[in-house]
Order: C-alpha cells, then structure tokens, then sequence
C-alpha cells in the first residue's frame, strides 16, 4: 500500500481479468473465467442485494443457469412462468402464448424472480468459483496500456480508500451505467427508437388461475405498453414502457401520481389492480434506446447492457446479458491463452452480440403498428410462423433452431398486409416518427 500522511489509503492490485459491474453478464462472465483458472476481479459499486428491473426470465436462459450451476438455486426463489399473454383495447380479446409450442419443444418454461435475489445468487457463484467480488466498490477510471498489455483501473472503495488494478483485461459490463462507452464516447442515442419507462411493485393485483399465475401480461395503450410480471412472494411487477415526451407531461405531477394516472388510462390493467397496494417506490428510466458503436477494443469486451438497449417489450435483457457472457469469456479466453487467435476470437463475439439485439429489434420498433399488433393477437401457424414467434418470444434466436425461414414468411405477411393498408400504414409510421423524437426538459421536440 502508498499513500501519504492524512491522505486515504491506496492499494494496489493484479488481475488476468477485471470485470465491471456485477449483475447478471458481469456475474455469469466473471464465474466461467474464474473457473477455467483465471485471477478475476469484479467490482460492483452497489452491495448485493439491491433492487433492478427487468424480473423476467425467457426459457433459453436455463440452460445458461444449467451450465453456471444455480438452476436449483434460481428455482427456489422463481415464479413458474409457462408463456406469456398480450392485451390490447382495439381487440375483444387476450392473446396468450405458451412456450411448450416453439419449434424446440425442449424449454417449455422459465421463472419470473425478483432480481435482488436472482442477481446475488449470480454474483456468490462467481465468488465462490475464487472471483475476488468487491461490492461497493466505484469504478473511476481505465487507462489502457500500448500494446494490449492490458489496463490499469483506479477504483474507490466505500471506506474511503483507493484501489489501482493492473489487468490483462477489462470486461465491460457496467449495464446502463455504460462506463466504457461513456469514456470512449462510444454511446449513441438509437435513432430508430427511444422510450421512457416508469414501474414500481404492488400486492393484492389480480393474478391468472392455475399454470397460467406465472405468465407475463402485456398490455397495449395509447402511449405505449405495459408491463405486468406476478412474483413469486406475492408482488407484482408493473411498468410502463412510454415514448419520452409522454413522460414529460407529467409536469408538476409526483411520479407516484403520474404513474396511477397512467395505469388508470389501461382499463384492463386498471381492473387487476384494483385492490393492490403500492409497496416500492416509483421510478423511472429515460435514454431508454442506445447502442454503442463497438463491442470491444484493445483488450476489453463490452457485454449486455453496456453495448446496447433498445426495449425490454420482450423480456430479452438478463438473456442477452447472461449469452454476451458466455460468447465474451471464450473471446478473452482465447485472446489470454493464444493471443496470435486473438483477431478471430474477437470477429466472432462480435457477431455474437449483435445476433440478438438484430432479432429482436425488428419487432421492437414495430411492436405498436396496428399490422404487428393485429399479428400477435391473431396468430395463425401456417408455414410454422407462429411456432418461429414463439421461438423468438422464448429467447431462442441464436441458430439452435432453424427459425430464419418461417420468420422470413412472417415479415413478409407483415409487408404484404401493410402495403394492402397502406393509408393505416402511413398514419402509424408518421405517429411513431413523431412519438421517438428525442425532447428536452420541457417535452418540446429537438431539432
């Protein structure tokens, strides 16, 4: 240790890896290298347990639990989830969807958790398979070295005192916090989306009967969708995803406010919750829809929500944070072990990490276009398409099952149909142009 008289204490460190963040990607990457022989570090600027969003799972994640070795552990605190259901006002019915009818009949289910327990679990794993964890423990700068001889990370830790961290390699997985795409100034706003969001958690809410309590609903509404994720201990999750000048409206409002007014505009939504209590706090999210414009550098990687977010209308984020993981420790594996591989390793998790955000984006952007929308609440099968949907809706979109056909044959339904409705088609491409245009502090467009 150095330091001077009266000044706080600065210690100094050695790592092969150093990981950024310690939710599920950080974790999960941070486990698999620690297990094939390397010195990792992970540092977390929060304490496990702590509140995040984003409490549902999709099947292709329990594999990944299966290989991390935590399934048992997910199980017990995770609410059985066997599909999901779509609500919309401009149809007399819900739509539910059950995972069992994918084109692969092998993950017929996933859980819904609470992620103060299901992102601690992740992180004891990675410890216990000889990770140094250091939880409160603030990142506060990377200089990397010529060469690619690697990095040396300044951090502070909650007492006071300061770390400096030589590694090999730095792995990004900082989520929404985006530290190296910040410094790189790497980070763009995604042109082609952008949302707000608004949640909190309620008990008493009116749940489905049977094996359907665990299904996630979505609800349309005219400024967005919402969310709504039953837990296992009796809570429900209920977000708001809405375009931002929406969330600019609010005004004078408290969010609390705003949000029960909000909910109130979703009469089936409404309804559920009729007898439910608020218990957690309101929050909310903007600059919801970002991408940075690498996924890696001289000796870093950028995994999950450090990359890219677009919307979580589909449950994808803790699935592509936890598959990033696994694609990103065989890239620094390689690049550590067989340096002069280093170049493929690294061409191939590119690609990796822009397979799932490619997939699902397609949707996303068109998720409240009438002719989707009429899609999912009508869903027919012919040609296998409704079993492609399915697929995707499990998480089940990196070339395991061969979906691109059927999947192709949807999009062109899609096309089809909306050129045949061409005047509905015009009017909702402009509403939604104008609903993702990006707005200031005070709800007005900027130029």
């Amino acid at each position: 240790m150095n330091s001077l008289p009266g000044s706080p204490v600065t210690r100094v460190s050695d790592c092969d890896v150093l990981v950024i963040g310690g939710g599920p990607a950080g974790s999960t990457a941070a486990a698999l290298l620690a297990q094939r022989g390397y010195r990792v570090t992970l540092l977390e600027k929060a304490h496990h347990p702590r509140f995040h969003i984003g409490e549902s799972l999709l099947p292709a994640n329990l594999p990944l639990l299966d290989k991390l070795g935590v399934a048992d552990a997910v199980k017990t605190i995770g609410m059985e989830k066997w599909g999901a259901e779509f609500v919309s006002p401009w149809h007399d019915h819900k739509q539910p969807f059950e995972f069992a009818e994918a084109m692969d009949k092998s993950m017929p289910m996933a859980y819904q958790v609470r992620r103060s327990e299901f992102d601690e679990i992740l992180i004891r794993n990675a410890a216990r398979k000889n990770t140094r964890v250091a939880e409160g423990c603030l990142v506060r700068d990377v200089n990397f070295l010529p060469g690619n001889e690697g990095a040396l990370v300044q951090a502070r830790h909650d007492d006071g005192s300061n770390e400096t961290v030589r590694t090999r390699f730095v792995i990004d997985a900082s989520g929404r916090d985006t530290f190296l795409g910040n410094r790189f100034k790497a980070k763009q706003r995604n042109t082609r989306h952008n949302s707000a969001a608004i949640y909190a958690h309620f008990t008493g809410a009116g749940r489905n009967q049977g094996k359907a309590e665990g299904n996630i609903t979505l609800y349309w509404f005219e400024h967005g969708w919402f969310w709504f994720i039953p837990l296992a201990d009796g809570a429900s999750s209920v977000g708001a995803v809405v375009w931002p000048h929406y969330l600019k409206t609010r005004r004078k409002k408290t969010l609390e406010q705003f949000f029960l007014e909000t909910i109130a505009l979703c009469k089936p939504l409404n309804a559920r919750l009729k007898h439910a209590r608020l218990i957690s706090t309101v929050e909310a999210a903007g600059n919801y829809s970002y991408v940075c414009d690498r996924t890696h550098g001289d000796s870093y990687l950028l995994l999950g929500d450090a990359y890219t977010f677009i919307d979580p209308v589909f449950s994808s984020g803790v699935m592509l944070a936890m598959q990033s993981a696994f694609a990103g420790a065989e890239a620094v594996d390689t690049c550590l072990r067989h340096p002069q591989q280093a170049a493929a390793a690294l061409k191939k998790f590119d690609r990796a990490m822009r397979v799932g955000p490619k997939v699902f984006s397609w949707f996303i952007y068109r998720v409240t276009n009438p002719t989707l929308r009429n899609m999912f609440m009508e869903p027919r099968n012919f040609f296998r398409v409704k079993e492609a949907l399915l697929s995707v809706l499990a998480g089940d979109v990196f070339g395991k099952t061969r979906i691109g056909m059927p999947l192709l044959i949807f999009k062109g339904f899609y096309y089809v149909t909306s050129v045949f409705n061409f005047n509905r088609t015009l009017k909702a491409w402009r509403m939604r142009r104008n609903n993702i245009r990006p707005v200031d502090e005070t709800g007005a467009a900027i130029q």
